[in-house]
């Protein structure tokens, strides 16, 4: 139980836990919610053929001959009849084709002079011309279980005609900050205390992630108190943030101890993060213990709160890994898996990744710059610059 690896530690996790309900709710309050049910097309987009430009529906076996214009096409009002020989219509992008019409000529390449429309060139069968079904067809798969949803995929489901998607209920994560250092951010502060940063930004990384955060009231350094909060509130998940250590003042499991607390995970082999554990109360509900120093806590919530936060919704839990290059040497590892902060700089080659050099878990200026996670191994060779190496995207804006 103590002293694991992050893969070890993480698939302990995840054991045992399994999608919640679902819900149905609008495409507006959708994004960063998990599908539950497919979306699938119920018809063709477009459903017509339609123009891909501004100009002059036409026949192509007309060639450069002059035509006669006999209507107009706009975006929501077609041309209803059929396009004959020596015939054109006035066409807008985004209008549908009016029958007999094989090709759009677009207007730089043509002049109109009264009711006539003069060539300056033919006009090639399909040119200018999106087909139906050019986007997709009746009966495509646009959309699978498990995608999470962003503006994109809300905008295909949109554009398939869904203003309400299925999706597995959001996780009600109750998040406890604990210590007597803590003041709450746009409180008073005493002379020994520092604000509570790490709380905040753990709801707004659950409420990303799908969930639906419920940040408790400060708990300090107070067994009872800790325990008294996490009994009085209901919930999928419950995050503490500190008093994850063997001090004095590290109070959190023994507190939920009295709740019926059975640890999974006891301990880390990895920096930053190493006091981070798992474990279950009585009733159920799932604890994750993480590190009060608030880098320490983000990074721990990118390796094990996203995954466990994907899984209650049906998603992929897996880490997304990318290689990157180095930009600058890094020394070699130790006996923890080290994920170092990191950012983006611009190579001879293309963008390239360098860990910023005071990785103390304290800086919450470095997490604030930082663009991706660097994975270093358990006692990892030196890397050089321009060796590949792994990286975590952080999402950023």
């Amino acid at each position: 139980m103590n002293n694991l690896a992050v893969e070890e530690a993480r698939a302990r996790m995840l054991a045992g836990v399994v999608r919640l309900g679902v819900e149905v709710v609008g495409l507006e309050v959708a994004a960063g919610r998990v599908l539950a049910e497919p979306v699938t097309a119920v018809r063709d987009q477009p459903p017509f053929a339609a123009s891909a430009m501004d100009g002059w529906a036409v026949r192509a076996a007309d060639g450069a001959a002059p035509r006669r214009i006999v209507g107009e096409s706009a975006a929501g009002a077609g041309h209803g009849g059929v396009l004959g020989a020596g015939e054109t219509v006035r066409i807008f992008t985004g209008a549908p084709v009016p029958a007999g019409a094989d090709a759009v000529l677009i207007q730089e390449n043509a002049a109109r002079d009264g009711d006539m429309m003069i060539p300056a060139q033919a006009a090639q069968a399909g040119a200018f011309v999106r087909p139906p079904g050019g986007d997709f067809q009746a009966g495509a798969a646009l959309l699978a279980v498990g995608e999470r949803l962003d503006p994109w995929r809300l905008a295909l489901a949109a554009a398939a005609g869904r203003d309400r998607l299925t999706v597995a209920r959001a996780p009600r994560v109750a998040i406890l900050s604990t210590g007597d250092e803590l003041a709450p951010a746009g409180g008073e502060a005493g002379p020994w205390q520092i604000f509570d940063s790490a709380g905040p930004a753990l709801a707004a990384l659950v409420r990303a992630w799908g969930g639906e955060p419920r940040r408790l009231a400060t708990a300090g350094d107070d067994r009872a108190a800790i325990a008294e909060r996490v009994r009085a509130t209901a919930g999928d998940l419950v995050v503490t943030i500190g008093g994850a250590s063997v001090g004095d003042h590290d109070l959190v499991k023994p507190a939920l101890a009295e709740l019926g607390l059975v640890q999974t995970v006891g301990g880390l082999r990895m920096r930053p993060g190493r006091p981070t554990w798992f474990g279950r109360l009585a009733d159920g509900r799932p604890v994750l213990g993480l590190p009060g120093n608030p880098a320490s806590a983000l990074v721990c919530a990118e390796l094990f709160l996203r995954p466990l936060l994907a899984a209650m919704q049906g998603g992929d839990p897996a880490l997304r890994l990318r290689p990157a290059r180095l930009a600058a040497d890094l020394p070699a590892g130790g006996p923890r898996e080290h994920w170092m902060r990191g950012r983006l700089v611009a190579g001879p080659g293309g963008p390239e990744v360098e860990a910023f050099p005071d990785q103390d878990s304290s800086l919450v200026t470095v997490f604030a710059q930082a663009d991706v996670l660097l994975r270093r191994p358990i006692d990892a060779p030196p890397a050089r610059a321009g060796d590949l190496i792994e990286t975590l995207p952080l999402a950023r804006s």
